[in-house]
């Protein structure tokens, strides 16, 4: 098992869902935080691409906003990206179906709603296991006839993904 760290993470997600980030796609962030990789998705995704970034911490959904208001400051004034606040751990129904899914917080079991809003041909990436001990990196594909499968890619200690009251 390994601690990621948060650059690390960000790239090595990345790498494992690279096809599933090209111009069009739909993405959702869950757990959006300070909005760094929500936004390097929104370039990577294109114009034509749809990204939303969710967290359950409004002061984080603002910083977010904030944050890239400073460096992409165009991706504000379309509808390539938006930020939301809400239970990441539902996942964001409006903008669904994904083609790509990246949860950024251990959650104890894989949240159907996620893999409910997963499109055909679509993969989702989540770290599941229990707070504080090695949990599973999984990788879950969707096929296009809506067959699901799942690969355990690695050990991993993530922080917990919970609720507003649990976190603040």
């Amino acid at each position: 098992a390994v601690v990621i760290n948060a650059e690390y993470g960000k790239q090595w997600y990345q790498r494992r869902v690279r096809a599933h980030l090209k111009p069009g796609s739909r993405v959702l962030d869950v757990g959006s935080g300070s909005g760094y990789l929500t936004t390097c998705i929104a370039i990577m995704v294109g114009e034509s691409g749809r990204v939303v970034g969710i967290d359950h911490i409004k002061d984080l959904v603002e910083l977010s906003v904030s944050n890239t208001a400073h460096s992409h400051a165009h991706l504000m004034n379309t509808t390539r990206l938006q930020y939301v606040v809400g239970d990441g751990r539902k996942g964001y129904s409006n903008g669904a179906p994904y083609d790509c899914i990246h949860v950024g917080a251990a959650a104890p079991t894989l949240p159907e709603p996620l893999v409910d809003q997963l499109a055909n041909g679509g993969r989702l990436v989540c770290p599941v296991g229990p707070s504080g001990a090695i949990q599973d990196f999984i990788q879950l594909d969707k096929d296009e006839n809506g067959n699901v499968t799942k690969k355990k890619l690695m050990g991993v200690v993530y922080v917990p993904l919970t609720d507003k009251c649990r976190q603040v």
